[in-house]
């Protein structure tokens, strides 16, 4: 069977009112009633219409076919979810025919079989669906994921109203971010996805790490680079230096004769894991200015005594 888009067949968006979905059911009514109607098709729209007002004008019935509708889209084929099911209750009223025939098989997948009786001679049916699980990405500072943290997030997550329209709703969550998570990781929240339906389970949350720009370090997987500055004569003579880390201040040693861009290796100083990351150090030589005298005299010396062309390579 083919998956019914509900709301193109009524022409509505999806967070349409019930006013505008009555609304729009009667106009097309009139346009479709097999009695009056002259357009090609008018029986076959009209009882799709009549099927798609029947789901969308119920709260329950739209929530359960929204929340199933998030994975499908018109004409593709469709299988319901594994266990579907969904308690109208025994006050809801349900008609199992219309005008023409049945409902679709599609209609029937969903909301069809299994019905018992209410009040007035009633159907409804005594099954369960299962909420949906819910994607979110969030953005932590290196350092929780360095050491491990509780950290306090906001999500913008969706909800079923009153009226069983989607709206988004702010939700806030203490998460544990485990040591040594690296970006695109996810953290699993059982049970903090969308709600469940006729005492169906929960669905899960599932959060994807992104780490938040920082000021020195940049992550890879687990490992840490750094571009740290040095001076010409450290970078010339050799020199050890200290360096930052996720841990803490380290002593790093330059070899002599280093040129800009040499990467430099502190093993384990990456993020934690097995094994854990590595922090890779860049250098950047940042010359001085000549802003004095002397200082304007020593680079003419230097020039005359290490004489040196660094475009050569360039052939110029």
């Amino acid at each position: 069977m083919e998956y019914k888009d509900y709301y193109k067949i009524m022409g509505l968006s999806k967070d349409a009112t019930p006013d505008e979905i009555k609304r729009a059911y009667r106009k097309l009514a009139r346009k479709y009633h097999p009695d009056v109607s002259k357009e090609v098709n008018a029986e076959t729209k009209f009882k799709e219409l009549g099927e798609a007002y029947e789901v969308l004008k119920d709260p329950k019935k739209r929530a359960a076919y929204d929340q199933v509708g998030r994975s499908w889209q018109e004409g593709q084929p469709f299988t319901p979810p594994p266990d579907w099911g969904f308690d109208f209750g025994a006050d809801q009223g349900f008609a199992g025919t219309q005008p023409g025939g049945g409902f679709s098989d599609f209609f029937e997948a969903l909301f069809g079989g299994g019905f018992r009786r209410g009040r007035g001679g009633a159907y409804g049916r005594q099954t369960q669906v299962q909420g949906s699980d819910q994607h979110a990405k969030i953005q932590i500072d290196l350092e929780d994921a360095y050491r491990g943290a509780v950290s306090l997030i906001s999500l913008n997550v969706p909800q079923v109203d009153s009226q069983g329209r989607m709206v988004s709703n702010v939700r806030t969550l203490n998460v544990k971010i485990p040591k040594g998570i690296k970006a695109g990781q996810r953290i699993r929240l059982a049970g903090q996805g969308t709600p469940g339906f006729g005492g169906g389970s929960n669905g899960d949350l599932y959060l994807e790490i992104e780490f938040k720009p920082h000021r020195y370090f940049r992550a890879e997987g687990r490992d840490i680079h750094l571009e740290l500055p040095v001076t010409p004569w450290e970078a010339a003579l050799g020199a050890t230096v200290p360096v930052p880390t996720l841990g803490g201040t380290v002593e790093l040693k330059i070899p002599a004769g280093s040129q800009a861009g040499k990467q430099l290796r502190l093993k384990g100083r990456g993020l934690p894991g097995a094994p854990a990351g590595d922090q890779y150090v860049a250098l950047k030589i940042v010359t001085p200015s000549a802003r004095t005298d002397e200082a304007k005299a020593l680079y003419e010396q230097m020039a005359k005594v290490m004489p040196m062309n660094p475009r050569a390579a360039m052939g110029v």
